[in-house]
Parts: structure tokens; C-alpha cells; sequence
């Protein structure tokens, strides 16, 4: 047992309202987040319904979702559908373009009353990873850093804190970290001088960071949300990063190499993250959380900074910057 650890738990629930088995659980002081996907979504009025029913029970849960663009878009009836990334990289106004997706996308998540999404990708698009794909903004890593920089530029516009994604670069690796467990051979010199580049480009514009379900053999035995080398060493050593790290889904098959959910959970927060995220298994979620009363974790300083500023529900898209922005991406027949 791991003694004075400090994290927390994000989970999620099954449907589009509470559950009196979804209030008990969110009550626990040991619970710091909850995310949305696609079965908790039907409109922009229901969302709002029950963020106000969530933080009814626990106000200061922080309240997330995947909202990227392209087919990463859990906000889809009454919302814009964002293009993918690439296709934005693709434009010659790319960077102006994809600051507007940022402000957009950051814009709409948080009138429903949700405080972040977990964005923007900083994977490189080698055309390797099929699950990476399209939602990377290049290959090039100085082109991905500027557009997902202009990315994050309208996000912090809009009021929302960023989270970067998969460190340090699941680009290479080909197997799906959802069903498989993902390996990426290369040397650490080689991934520092690429795949590591956004994250350091981006690392004092990033309030968060997720890590992949990713193992690098060459750095370190263990996938790298469960890696003290990769968390610690590079992310806050080399990188001097600061902000909140959040695990990947420990649900995902790429995290079961460290054991059942307590394990997962444990690892996860050992090895430095401060919350970790177990979705889509409501029996695996109450494992983790009984591992965190069980170790006696305290609360992680610094989540609060991942709180969204508040947006008025009822008249965005009346906003003189609302209406630019998708003239504008319409203009580049991205919408």
C-alpha cells in the first residue's frame, strides 16, 4: 500500500439523468470529476439539466467530455460539428482557423455547463495509427505545436483550460490502446526530438496533460501513465510541466497490464497522476474508489485551475465573435 498519496477519481454514469446509485457515488469525497459520452447527450437544454442535477449534489466536481472535432464528438445535436484537426492543418489560414475551432468548441462546452474538454491532441499523424489518424494537426511536429497552440489560444479565450494529449506521442505505435496494448520501439532521443516537441513547445500553455496507454521499451518497461521515469523525470522534470496530470481511461485494454482497477488506480496515482479516469465499467469505478478510501488519498492541489468560466446558455451564438468564427469555417467549407 502506497501511503499519502494524493489523487482522485473520475467516473461516469449510464444514462441522461441521475441515477440514486449516481448520486451516492458522486458524494464520495474521494470522486473529483465525472465525464460525459454520447449515451449522456441528447441536446443542448438536457445537458444543462443535468450538469445543474451534478453539481446540485457535488458542485465542485469537475465536469468533462471528448470534444475534439471530427469523429471525436460526444456534443453533436444542436452543436457545430467540428472538422477534424487535419482537415483545419490543411488550410493556408490554418492557424487563424483553428484558434476559431478552440474558441468554438470551448464556447459551446461550457454554455452547457461542463468545464473542460479533453483537447487538443498533440499526437503526431505518421500515418501509422489508425485510432490517432485524422485528429492529429500534422506530422510535422513545429507545424502540430503552432495550430494546436492557436488551438489552445481559443480555448483560454473562451474561458477553458487545455489538456494536451496522448504524452508523449502515440502517433508510432499502431495498435489501439482501447483494445490492445500499444508499443512504441523507438529510442527516447528519437521520441524527444519529435513526438516530444509539442508538449515542450506547448508545456506553459497546458493546464493538463494525459498520457497514452502506451509502452516505450526503450525508455521504460511500464505504459507511460503508469511510468514515474516518463511522469515524473521527463513531464515535470525535463519539461518543467506544472499542471494537472489526468490518466487515460484505465478502463482501456492498455492499462490492464498493471492488474484489476485498484491496481490501475493505485499505479496510476504512484506513479504521479492526480486523477484518474475509470469509464464505461460502473463495478470497476467502485473497485478504484474503494482502493482510494482504502489508501486514504487526499484531495490533488491544483484542479481547480481546471474549472470552466461560465457561459451564458441562452445568447452565444448572438456574440459578434460566435458569428465570425463560423462564417469563417464555413467560408473554408470545414462546416
Amino acid at each position: 500500500m502506497t501511503v499519502g498519496l494524493q489523487g482522485s477519481l473520475m467516473l461516469d454514469i449510464g444514462g441522461t439523468w441521475l441515477t440514486a446509485e449516481d448520486r451516492q457515488i458522486l458524494r464520495q469525497p474521494e470522486v473529483g470529476g465525472l465525464i460525459l459520452f454520447a449515451r449522456n447527450i441528447e441536446d443542448p437544454r438536457q445537458v444543462r439539466e443535468l450538469s445543474a442535477a451534478i453539481r446540485a449534489v457535488r458542485p465542485d466536481l469537475l465536469l468533462a467530455v471528448d470534444q475534439e472535432g471530427g469523429r471525436v464528438q460526444r456534443l453533436r445535436q444542436g452543436f457545430v460539428r467540428l472538422p477534424a484537426m487535419r482537415a483545419v492543418a490543411d488550410n493556408a489560414n490554418a492557424e487563424r482557423l483553428a484558434e476559431q475551432c478552440g474558441w468554438l468548441m470551448a464556447t459551446e462546452v461550457l454554455a452547457v455547463g461542463l468545464d473542460l474538454s479533453f483537447a487538443p491532441v498533440l499526437d503526431l499523424d505518421y500515418q501509422r495509427s489508425a485510432v490517432v489518424g485524422s485528429r492529429s494537426f500534422d506530422g510535422d511536429p513545429a507545424r502540430a505545436a503552432l495550430l494546436a497552440g492557436a488551438f489552445i489560444r481559443g480555448m483560454n479565450a473562451a474561458g477553458m483550460a487545455a489538456t494536451g494529449k496522448h504524452f508523449p506521442g502515440h502517433g508510432w505505435a499502431e495498435a489501439d490502446s482501447h483494445v490492445a496494448i500499444p508499443v512504441d520501439e523507438r529510442s527516447l532521443d528519437d521520441i524527444r526530438a519529435n513526438d516530444l516537441q509539442p508538449f515542450a513547445r506547448l508545456s506553459k500553455q497546458l493546464a493538463a496533460v494525459m498520457p497514452a496507454h502506451v509502452i516505450y521499451p526503450q525508455v521504460d518497461d511500464q505504459p507511460a501513465g503508469f511510468s514515474r521515469r516518463w511522469l515524473q523525470e521527463i513531464l515535470r522534470g525535463e519539461l518543467q510541466f506544472d499542471g494537472v496530470i489526468f490518466s487515460d481511461d484505465l478502463s482501456m485494454a492498455g492499462a490492464h497490464v498493471v492488474g484489476d482497477a485498484a491496481n490501475r488506480i493505485e499505479a496510476a496515482l504512484t506513479a504521479g497522476c492526480d486523477m484518474g479516469l475509470v469509464c464505461n465499467d460502473r463495478a470497476a469505478a467502485e473497485l478504484a474508489l474503494s482502493a482510494l478510501q482504502r489508501l486514504r488519498v487526499t484531495p490533488p492541489t491544483g484542479l481547480a485551475r481546471m474549472r470552466g468560466q461560465a457561459v451564458s446558455s441562452t445568447d452565444y451564438k448572438q456574440n459578434p465573435r460566435w458569428l465570425q468564427a463560423v462564417g469563417e469555417l464555413q467560408a473554408a467549407q470545414l462546416i
